[in-house]
């Protein structure tokens, strides 16, 4: 047995919460206007200076258009064809480069934070109206921003240029910092310890009317997500690890930025982390059975607990609802026990009009690629490829009847290979002939109509388009996921719900758990502080306990025995799981990275239905994206990370670019 022993800063000081400033509320942004020396004798100048710093920091729902890292127009569960306007559309047809980054460009903003943080270090006992718990609230809070900043950092550009804890003349020059990048690791570690630090000070939960400033438990699902990252393939001396930087190397000693050796000890961590987290009063959201909740599927034999009332199996709950009402603004945000960190979005709310079809006040352009829709299994957890007789598959005809479930409808017209799936694809997807209720308005022919996508229909490439043709969804499909039933952008006393977004969701931490036990060839015991340990092991039933949660929550039984027989089987259903559960939530473009899988991801074409045909006319085909974006998609090895700006670059001679990305 193995025995990790885990330094973090070990400050033992009561927590309590600020009320005055909401945080990341750019309302209270402080602009400096006065001189710092005054900031620090004014209790309220202190606050302001504070959240002045967290309102620079990247919001973490904007990853539908113009998002600070390629997000979902990056990768390969989104597409539309706006690559203009849209600068994360660019990254995938190399049109991005150390020049051009528009608003990925989080450097400067990110060390601006940095340094605030390090004056309120080096200057918060001079404010004389501060009592001692002040003083502890503003610290707590101060160490998260500064981790959350590099945090942000790391996920952009791999290996940190790390300011310490020195207050330099501008926020701007990085020549004024370090001179040398930290590696990889250094760098995880460096953020770890200063989320632990923030966790001794912050609250575990926080009033609604400040839903969304940061609590322990996010500065742990933080910590969790970034362990289970530096444990993975690309950055744990993987073949991903070799294949990308085995020639990325520190100018001043020859160290390489990535490690090239395997660490089995780093996903015994991150299966620590996760497990630490899972003990706190996390659950996944789930709305009890109603009088409309179908039955679930029948002799499942597999999966002995799915029968099983819930938590401990998939009875008793409303799957569709459990899962849909987190995300389009039935259940509010503050009440999800589900969000280890989460916060209220406009920014979601606004992005729903992207998928709205266009004779409804839509942009009709937010498209759902076809391999995600094919890897949605059906009722009963079979593959469409392996359905079974009660629940089949088939391309062949189109419904005649209404078919109702858990207030969800399936009109008539609609193909048969949307029928009997999964209820996560239809709490998430929009695809031919699917009904859009719009429930809030009042005019007629604005509410409870169908959208159909094929070249002859009221939604297709032939219809009316805001003005513009590229304002059809190009593969038949697109998201749903954040848009309620009642949910309407035109017609008389048209409303839109107010929408929440998950920054990291507990069922996040359930896969990343059962993702590193999965990985673990041996006992370990990892120590997390002197009060904290987990034994953790490859134990087939700790896994299954985990990742069945997820399934089970969606209706669908647990994993079978051959899915987790050997470690490459799991990976198999855990991709699959992942890619689903989280579709546009901005993880997937993190996740084929670290898993080193994103080459042979990102050379799969776009590909949807033939939406150049009629209807019934050949539009239920499968084929290429007729588009040039889909044409020119190319992945090269620099585009695991992005570039550092180029200016950032000539600053600091000695800082070095990521690789590809030096001319």
């Amino acid at each position: 047995m193995k025995k990790i022993r885990i330094s973090i800063f070990a400050i033992l000081l009561s927590v309590m919460l600020f009320t005055s400033c909401n945080y990341l509320d750019v309302s209270d942004y402080f602009e400096d206007q006065i001189n710092i020396d005054s900031v620090f004798q004014s209790k309220d100048y202190v606050e302001r200076f504070l959240w002045g710093a967290a309102a620079l920091l990247p919001d973490e729902d904007n990853i539908f258009d113009h998002s600070y890292y390629p997000a979902i127009l990056g990768s390969d569960e989104g597409f539309t064809m706006w690559e203009g306007a849209y600068v994360p559309q660019r990254f995938p047809i190399d049109e991005i480069t150390a020049d051009n980054l528009s608003y990925m460009n989080i450097w400067p903003a990110m060390y601006q934070v940095i340094r605030k943080a390090n004056t309120i270090f080096a200057r918060i006992n001079e404010c004389p109206e501060l009592t001692a718990q002040d003083r502890r609230e503003i610290v707590g809070y101060a160490h998260f921003m500064r981790g959350y900043a590099y945090y942000f950092l790391l996920l952009n550009y791999g290996p940190l240029l790390i300011a310490g804890d020195e207050v330099y003349e501008t926020s701007l020059g990085p020549e004024a910092y370090q001179k040398y990048r930290s590696t990889f690791d250094e760098s995880i570690e460096y953020i770890c310890n200063e989320l632990e630090t923030a966790a001794t000070y912050i609250p575990p939960t926080v009033p609604i009317n400040v839903f969304g400033r940061p609590t322990k438990g996010a500065a742990y699902g933080l910590i969790a997500r970034l362990r289970v990252y530096a444990a993975s393939p690309l950055y744990n001396g993987g073949q991903a690890a070799r294949t990308y930087f085995s020639d990325f190397v520190r100018q001043s000693d020859k160290v390489h930025y990535i490690s090239q050796t395997y660490d089995e000890k780093k996903w015994a961590l991150a299966a620590a982390a996760c497990r630490r987290v899972m003990d706190m009063n996390y659950t996944l959201h789930t709305v009890e059975a109603s009088f409309d909740t179908p039955e679930l599927p029948q002799g499942i034999t597999h999966d002995p607990d799915y029968y099983k009332p819930w938590p401990d199996g998939a009875a008793g709950i409303d799957p569709y609802r459990s899962y849909a009402d987190m995300f389009n603004g039935e259940s509010l945000g503050f009440k999800n026990k589900e969000y280890v960190f989460g916060k209220n979005s406009g920014r979601v709310r606004s992005a729903t009009n992207l998928s709205f079809p266009a004779q409804f006040g839509g942009w009709n352009c937010y498209c759902v690629p076809q391999k995600i829709i094919d890897a949605y299994k059906m009722a009963d957890g079979r593959n469409i490829n392996d359905s079974s007789d009660d629940y089949p598959y088939t391309e062949e005809g189109f419904t005649t009847t209404d078919r109702s479930f858990s207030g969800y409808t399936i009109r008539p017209n609609v193909s048969n290979m949307y029928i009997n799936r999964e209820v996560r694809f239809y709490a998430s997807i929009g695809y031919s002939g699917c009904l859009w209720p719009m429930n809030s308005t009042t005019e007629n022919g604005k509410f409870m109509q169908q959208a159909f996508y094929g070249l002859d229909q009221n939604s297709g490439r032939s219809a009316a388009t805001q003005g513009d043709i590229r304002n059809y969804p190009i593969t038949g499909y697109v998201l749903k996921k954040y848009i309620h039933p009642d949910d309407a952008w035109s017609g008389a006393n048209a409303a839109v719900l107010s929408k929440s977004f998950p920054i990291v969701r507990y069922a996040d931490i359930l896969l990343m758990y059962a993702e590193s036990l999965n990985n673990l060839t041996e006992t370990h015991t990892v120590e997390l502080d002197e009060y904290t340990s987990y034994t953790v092991s490859r134990d087939l039933n700790e896994i299954k306990k985990a990742f069945n949660q997820v399934r089970h929550r969606a209706g669908l039984p647990g994993l079978t025995d051959e899915e987790v027989s050997t470690p490459e089987n799991f990976f198999e259903a855990l991709k699959t799981e992942r890619m689903i559960e989280f579709l546009h939530e901005g993880l997937r473009y993190h996740d084929v990275r670290r898993w080193g899988i994103v080459k042979e991801e990102e050379s799969k074409p776009i590909m949807g239905m033939d939406t150049e045909r009629r209807e019934r006319d050949g539009y239920y085909n499968r084929v290429i994206c007729n588009y040039r974006t889909v044409r020119n998609r190319v992945f090269k090895d620099k585009m695991v990370l992005l570039p550092i700006d180029r200016q950032e670059i000539k600053r600091v001679p000695t800082l070095d670019q990521n690789p590809g990305w030096e001319n």
